[in-house]
C-alpha cells in the first residue's frame, strides 16, 4: 500500500475516533422534581426524567443533584456543575426555572434562612407572604408598618415588614422589602420587584433565568 493512502487511512481511522468517544459538553442550569434544565453542546434543553436528547438521558432528578447518562456513562452532577474538556467558571451564578402547566413560574428560596415555596410575580412591587407562611418562616411581622390590601376575598389587613434576605438558587438579596396579608392569601409566596430588581431576568421558550446583576 502506498504511504500517503497509508496515511490517509490513518487519519480517517483517528478522527472516527475522536468522533465516537468525544461525549457532549453537559451543564446543569436548574433541578426540579423529575426533571432539570440542561445545557447540551450549548443548547438549554428541559428534560424529564426518561427522556433524552444528544446522547444525554435524564435517570433522576432530586433536591440537590440529577443522574444523567451520557453515551453509555452514568453521571451524578450538581446545580452549575460541568462535563466537558472546555470549561470556563462562570462569572455569574444563573438560576433557571421552567414554566409549568399552569403558566406560572414556581422555585424554591430562603426566606431568613428558612425554605419555602415562591413564585416569581413580576406585577407585584414587593415580597407577598400570607400570615400563615409568616408564621412558618418565622417572621415576626405584628410590629410592621400596617396598611390594607385587596385581595380576592376582599380587604384584609397587611404589615410592611423587612426581610433579613431571600435567597433563590444561591443569588442572595439583603433586607427586602415585603407585606404579610393577614390570612391565608396568597397561597404561595410572591416573589415580587422587592426582591426581582436586584437580579436580571430572561425569558426563553418557557424558561426563565435569573442571573446576579453584581
Amino acid at each position: 500500500m502506498a504511504p500517503r493512502i497509508r496515511f490517509l487511512l490513518v487519519l480517517l481511522l483517528v478522527t472516527l475516533n475522536s468522533a465516537v468517544t468525544a461525549a457532549p459538553a453537559v451543564t446543569v442550569e436548574g433541578i426540579m422534581p423529575d426533571a432539570a434544565v440542561l445545557k447540551i453542546d450549548g443548547q438549554r434543553k428541559m428534560l424529564r426524567v426518561g427522556e433524552t436528547f444528544a446522547g444525554v438521558t435524564l435517570l433522576a432528578s432530586r433536591n440537590d443533584k440529577v443522574t444523567l447518562d451520557i453515551d453509555g456513562q452514568r453521571r451524578d452532577l450538581g446545580l452549575s456543575r460541568y462535563i466537558g474538556t472546555r470549561y470556563q467558571e462562570p462569572e455569574k451564578r444563573v438560576v433557571t426555572i421552567a414554566r409549568d402547566d399552569r403558566m406560572q413560574y414556581l422555585t424554591t428560596a430562603l426566606i431568613n434562612g428558612r425554605r419555602t415555596r415562591v413564585m416569581v410575580d413580576t406585577g407585584a412591587n414587593i415580597v407577598a407572604i400570607s400570615s400563615d407562611h409568616a408564621g412558618a418562616l418565622g417572621i415576626d411581622y405584628a410590629d410592621g408598618e400596617r396598611a390594607t390590601v385587596e385581595t380576592a376575598s376582599g380587604v384584609a389587613n397587611a404589615y410592611r415588614v423587612t426581610l433579613r434576605s431571600v435567597d433563590v438558587g444561591g443569588i442572595r438579596v439583603d433586607n427586602v422589602a415585603a407585606s404579610v396579608v393577614e390570612g391565608g392569601y396568597p397561597s404561595t409566596v410572591l416573589l415580587g420587584m422587592s426582591y426581582l430588581r436586584h437580579v436580571s431576568l430572561k425569558e426563553d421558550n418557557g424558561i426563565l433565568s435569573l442571573s446576579q446583576t453584581r
